[in-house]
């Protein structure tokens, strides 16, 4: 393609990209700890219905008081729901028994009355100061709304991707990507000061829509201005900082058991990451074909002397990037809209296709990462254990990819993911430890996944509009990146 010609001519693997990249990589690490934050902000501790009121006026052990004002259930912990309407003295005596049931206990062969916990809830908050669980009470009939905050979170990542998607074709990736870090630094200060669950999920959703601009502009702004032969390499070192930040979340939750504090601290960073990207020099390759042929000639020239190749750049003029360019101008004169994405044969298939491999990595990736509570462990550890199988899973992606292609390896990650996580569901539920495993081996597989995704979704697809169906997608091992449509149609 004619600009991966002037790409290499200013320099295609200098100490531009080297920065470039870097400093693009960064947000990525923050961008792991907003996406799994839930995690721990919204950690469930043990709980149970608060004492009667008039219990504060006796001299009761915090057990004593457990003892006669909860219920057990049938595994002979306390109920987390449901308290007895009056307080069972007779369980303080040495004989006292309780018995577990359904709507009440037994006291002398007759039914003890229940109620729901009319004066609150107690928390056990000895591996965290706060969530919003215990802030909020969000458990026993509010408990749905801890799943209400993560989905609305992710409805702002689904309005992003459309947003943000679309007015980066229009407006540029620099802009857009200033804009993202902007929104996600507010937004993400503002829910750290949140003093309603509505507002948490309002400002969660901004985060959302953030983290899309985020993806989108960055992997966009670091395919176009790296050549071909080092995208591979490039897009693992991108996911690393994916996999980087999953750890650094675990270290830092660890150490942060606040979550309004947690959640300051991985925001503020964007503030910086704010400031570093008006740094960034916007995509030429976007400039040429938007008609902004002085702006493109100028960032290239700046490449060239960043790089040590002023001479070389010096070469470079408006006349030489239109002639080089000029099938490509000439395409994107008309507009281009969500409906090309079906309008040809290719744009239809790739597009069905690809769908398909996002909704289902997604789906189960988040599945299993967005609830750690579920596998029993400790949830520090499991954060580790999870972010940790990411880097053999990338090695041998990266590998596979440069050497097998894309289609096989992106396919083969994701039948491997969808065997593992059909076993685990015939995995007895006590057989705790064997669960988990199958689900790292998953987690990892679906990590390898993600790291296909983006990298393909961006070689597939022209500069103009940025399961088992990856096998029908066509492969781009090697191949320079599309421009126009009708670079896809003809490949």
């Amino acid at each position: 393609m004619p600009f991966g010609d002037l790409l290499e001519q200013v320099g295609g693997k200098g100490r531009f990209q080297i920065v470039h990249v870097t400093l693009l990589c960064i947000p990525v690490v923050m961008m792991a700890s907003h996406n799994l934050l839930q995690n721990f902000v919204a950690a469930v501790p043990r709980h149970y219905c608060s004492a009667h009121t008039n219990l504060s006026q006796l001299h009761l052990s915090p057990e004593e008081t457990l003892l006669v004002t909860v219920p057990l259930d049938d595994k002979g912990k306390p109920k987390r729901c449901q308290r007895y309407i009056d307080p069972q003295w007779y369980l303080l005596t040495k004989n006292g028994t309780s018995s577990s049931g359904g709507e009440g206990d037994t006291k002398d062969g007759l039914d003890v009355v229940l109620q729901e916990c009319t004066d609150g809830w107690s928390y056990n908050m000895t591996e965290m100061t706060s969530t919003i669980i215990s802030e909020w009470d969000l458990v026993c009939d509010q408990r749905s709304l801890k799943q209400m905050g993560q989905t609305v979170y992710m409805g702002g990542v689904l309005v992003g991707a459309l947003v943000f998607g679309s007015m980066s074709d229009r407006y540029g990736r620099r802009i857009l990507l200033l804009i993202s870090n902007l929104l996600m630094a507010v937004s993400g200060t503002c829910v750290a000061f949140s003093n309603s669950f509505a507002l948490y999920c309002l400002f969660r959703f901004g985060c959302g829509m953030a983290l899309s601009g985020l993806g989108l502009n960055t992997f966009s702004l670091i395919l176009e201005w790296i050549p071909t032969n080092v995208r591979t390499v490039v897009g693992t070192i991108t996911g690393y900082s994916y996999t980087l930040g999953q750890l650094f979340l675990a270290l830092i939750a660890y150490f942060v058991r606040d979550w309004r504090w947690l959640t300051l601290a991985v925001s503020l960073p964007f503030y910086v990451f704010f400031l570093i990207a008006w740094w960034f020099h916007e995509s030429s390759r976007w400039l040429a074909l938007t008609n902004k042929p002085e702006q493109a000639v100028k960032n290239l020239k700046s490449v060239a002397k960043f790089n040590g190749r002023q001479e070389e750049g010096e070469k470079i003029n408006i006349n030489m990037l239109q002639e080089s360019m000029q099938k490509e101008m000439s395409c994107v004169q008309g507009s281009y809209s969500v409906l090309d994405l079906f309008r040809t044969p290719t744009m239809r298939n790739m597009t069905i296709f690809l769908s398909a491999v996002w909704l289902s990595t997604s789906f189960a990736y988040y599945g299993l990462a967005m609830d750690l509570q579920k596998f029993g462990i400790d949830i520090y550890i499991i954060q580790v254990i999870f972010g940790a199988v990411d880097i053999p899973a990338k090695v041998i992606m990266t590998v596979s990819m440069s050497y097998i292609g894309r289609r096989p390896s992106q396919s083969g990650a994701l039948v491997l993911a969808g065997i593992t996580i059909l076993i685990n569901l015939l995995v007895p539920q006590d057989k705790q430890m064997a669960r988990t495993c199958l689900a790292v081996m998953g987690k990892g597989f679906l990590a390898a996944s993600f790291s296909c995704c983006f990298l393909y979704s961006g070689e597939l697809y022209p500069t103009i509009i940025r399961g088992v169906a990856a096998i029908y997608l066509p492969e781009t091992l090697g191949s320079p990146l599309p421009d126009t449509i009708e670079d896809v149609e003809n490949r």
